[in-house]
């Protein structure tokens, strides 16, 4: 066997080798979209599963030692993992890379989530209907960006919320007769 033929061989089977990998990781966004709740990549369907927990508000501090939650926005109902915080009683999520490119072509959480703060939480098999409203100044900023900088080793700054960079959303009780907000 000649070098040009090994050369179309090794490429033919490269190309083989893409093609079957694009088909599963197509195949595993697809399936994740009609799933009870998402995998790490890819976003999920509606959280359904778990008992819906009404009443008072909880003691979030729990919370504390929990690195990823379930989150799914109502309107349109998909589920994400995303990092959590708590922070003086509250949860508090974050959106890093608001600025950029990933941002344009990734992210379409945060902004349908200002629009529409209507929420499920889901954490350790317990759902909570949450409303996210987002935070850009005030003086939880500082708190939360310090907790998410401690809990995760990523550094997070009042400027980048300030500059809208690093989007922040409070975990909040349901409030009845509206859609989005913010502080």
């Amino acid at each position: 066997m000649t070098i040009v033929a090994m050369c179309k061989k090794l490429l033919h089977s490269l190309f083989v080798i893409t093609l079957l990998l694009m088909f599963a990781l197509v195949s595993l966004a697809i399936s994740a979209r009609f799933s009870d709740g998402p995998s790490v990549i890819f976003a999920g369907g509606a959280l359904e599963s778990g008992e819906l927990i009404t009443g008072p508000e909880p003691d979030w501090s729990f919370a504390r030692d929990i690195n990823l939650i379930e989150l799914q926005l109502v309107d349109p109902p998909r589920s994400r993992t995303l990092w959590v915080v708590e922070y003086q009683g509250k949860l508090y999520l974050n959106s890093n890379y608001m600025g950029g490119l990933r941002q344009r072509l990734w992210k379409k959480w945060p902004g349908e989530a200002e629009r529409d703060g209507r929420s499920i939480l889901r954490i350790d098999g317990k759902r909570y209907e949450r409303h996210l409203i987002r935070v850009k100044s005030g003086d939880a900023v500082e708190g939360v960006t310090k907790e998410f900088t401690r809990k995760y080793g990523v550094p997070m700054t009042p400027q980048e919320v300030e500059e809208g960079k690093l989007w922040l959303f409070e975990l909040s009780p349901p409030q009845s007769g509206t859609s989005g907000g913010e502080v």
